[in-house]
């Protein structure tokens, strides 16, 4: 009988991670969880599951955690990339170090770890990388683009890694979850949105209303209703690691898969209009001065040319 593969996992302290390495530890799978704040795993240590210190923006803490693990078992099995968190605003007003920190922790850190641990893993000839992105992988909104952005970036770079490695036996999957009801991440991204310009203020009020909808069910609301719990992700996840042949993307809930298909088949100006305009909070001009529409060039008149 094949021993359960080790499972390295970021982001643990609370929401996906956390999920994630409590169903991988309870289905019999060696976990070892990870966080920057070690004493924030103190629950998880308690179920008996291994726990390290990680930091994806500290180099040290990431070749400390992936050794471990390589120690005791050769080569890491399979890593969950979770750990993550969203920067909200306009992309007016974002500050280019808060970019900076969005992408150090999505996107490098994210894509440092794999390659860490990616050499056992082609010496293995064996192995799973799973990378938590979201439905704002694969479309924007208005209010967190640099966030969605970063999740972009994740896309492309699991894309690429995926068809760089899969002659060496290892698989790189994503996980598309739509929102989830996870406390914690609403109360970060809602705190962030701090507006300069009084333009943006009522569009901050209205978000920060919409999110924590969603995220703590404070009130009905259509993608509240159909917000997903962690613990939905962690199964994919945990899915995905036992496949010996995993599809490249997995979106998780009813939104992720209705507006992952919308987006296909709509066209931007259809998509912008009749769902985005529609499902989210879009900023508005509340002064006086009017402003130009907004939407796609009209098409110009073919040149039937000079018949002169």
């Amino acid at each position: 009988m094949t021993a359960p593969p080790s499972v390295l996992i970021t982001g643990c302290s609370s929401g996906i991670g956390r999920a994630c390495a409590l169903r991988m530890h309870r289905s019999g799978m060696t976990v070892y969880a990870t966080a920057r704040r070690p004493k924030t795993l103190k629950p998880l240590a308690d179920e008996g599951i291994r726990t390290l210190r990680l930091d994806v923006t500290d180099e040290e803490s990431m070749r400390e955690a992936v050794d471990t693990v390589e120690a005791a078992h050769g080569a890491v099995g399979v890593l969950v990339n979770s750990a993550g968190y969203a920067l909200s605003g306009v992309v007016e007003e974002a500050g280019l170090d808060d970019m900076r920190r969005q992408f150090e922790t999505n996107v490098f850190g994210l894509a440092r770890l794999s390659q860490l641990v990616l050499p056992a893993m082609r010496a293995a000839r064996s192995g799973t990388i799973v990378n938590v992105s979201s439905i704002f992988g694969r479309y924007a909104v208005p209010g967190g683009g640099v966030y969605q952005a970063s999740k972009h970036a994740v896309e492309a770079l699991s894309d690429a890694l995926r068809l760089e490695t899969a002659a060496f036996g290892v698989r790189v999957a994503l996980i598309e979850p739509g929102p989830v009801r996870t406390t914690e991440f609403g109360a970060t991204y809602i705190a962030n949105f701090k507006p300069v310009s009084e333009d943006y203020a009522e569009f901050r009020s209205r978000t920060a209303e919409y999110f924590d909808a969603i995220y703590t069910g404070s009130r009905r609301t259509l993608a509240g209703t159909f917000a997903i719990q962690a613990d939905d992700v962690a199964r994919t996840v945990e899915r995905v690691a036992r496949s010996p042949r995993p599809r490249a993307r997995y979106p998780v809930g009813f939104l992720a898969h209705s507006t992952l298909a919308l987006r296909r088949l709509a066209p931007d100006v259809v998509f912008d209009n009749l769902f985005v305009r529609r499902a989210f909070p879009v900023p508005r001009n509340t002064g006086r001065r009017p402003v130009p529409r907004v939407g796609p060039e009209p098409r110009q008149p073919r040149h039937q040319g000079d018949k002169s």
